[in-house]
């Protein structure tokens, strides 16, 4: 809502619920963000996600009069809006870091190559569907307050449109890869480690800092850690305030899983490592030295 607001025009929210869902909470925070009208879509088919029946609903809303159709670029935002692109025979412009309208078309910055290249597109604001790529903007309020107007809407959806949902939600066993999509902070560890028992320090900073563990692909391939932990273009894609990369090199592969980080803070021995390179800050030097450092200095 952050970034809509600086596309000019009205900024209209869709939520979509189950019957009976307390939605205050959410109508302030719109509202905190200047948003001018929420459409609120409630049905007993919403309960599960389905994502051909969340992007009718937003189809719907949007209508002839909006713009722009914008979501988080998460999985969820990413699939609904390619659904709606696909129905309105657009296409989509994904992890946008910028955006202008002038006239019939928006020019659109976005990461692309897994965050290493930032690529400028031009697509018919008719309307404009774009994914946001996180820590794109700074969530901020509106300076001031929206009215937050709530439109109830009623959604008829086709049968057709709930073929695949969401049919039940289970713990996995051996952890979940959710705890490390949405963690605040993430140290991850790569072959830098040098066995399985090369971890008890990352373990031991990730615990100190409130965070989690993640790794690189070589770790999970050669058995040291659980897949679920993997970030990358074939593991869990991350975007958390801070991400520190212990002992990884920083493979296309495994940026394409971490460029969104606000922050990134590399250990390495390799001062010419890609992840060094890339990285807000780097400490030169071998983590089995440099985190038992940390530690002690965090005390």
């Amino acid at each position: 809502m952050t970034f809509a607001r600086t596309l000019g025009g009205d900024v209209r929210a869709v939520v979509l619920a189950a019957p009976g869902s307390d939605l205050a909470g959410t109508v302030a925070d719109c509202a905190s963000q200047g948003v001018t009208t929420v459409h609120v879509a409630q049905s007993p088919s919403l309960s599960s996600y389905a994502a051909a029946a969340w992007a009718g609903v937003v189809d719907a809303i949007a209508g002839t009069e909006a713009r722009v159709v914008l979501a988080g670029g998460s999985n969820r935002g990413c699939e609904i809006l390619a659904h709606v692109a696909a129905r309105r025979d657009l296409p989509m412009a994904a992890n946008a870091v910028a955006a202008t309208i002038d006239g019939a078309l928006a020019t659109v910055r976005r990461q692309v190559v897994g965050g290493a290249v930032i690529e400028t597109m031009s697509i018919p604001a008719e309307p404009a569907i774009l994914t946001l790529a996180g820590h794109a903007v700074e969530p901020s309020p509106a300076a001031t307050a929206g009215a937050a107007t709530v439109v109830e809407f009623s959604p008829q959806i086709p049968a057709d449109d709930l073929r695949a949902q969401v049919a039940s939600v289970s713990p996995r066993e051996g952890g979940d890869s959710a705890g490390l999509a949405k963690a605040k902070v993430v140290i991850g560890a790569g072959r830098g480690a040098g066995s399985p028992e090369g971890f008890g320090d990352v373990d031991a900073l990730a615990a100190r800092l409130g965070g989690v563990v993640g790794v690189s692909r070589v770790v999970t391939s050669l058995g040291w850690r659980p897949h679920h932990e993997q970030i990358g273009q074939t593991g869990t894609r991350i975007n958390p305030d801070l991400y520190v990369p212990c002992g990884i090199s920083g493979a296309i592969q495994h940026w394409a899983g971490c460029a969104s980080s606000k922050t990134i803070i590399a250990i390495n021995t390799d001062a010419e490592a890609p992840m060094v390179t890339k990285a807000a800050y780097a400490i030169v030097g071998d983590m089995h030295e440099v985190i038992p450092a940390i530690l002690a200095e965090l005390g």
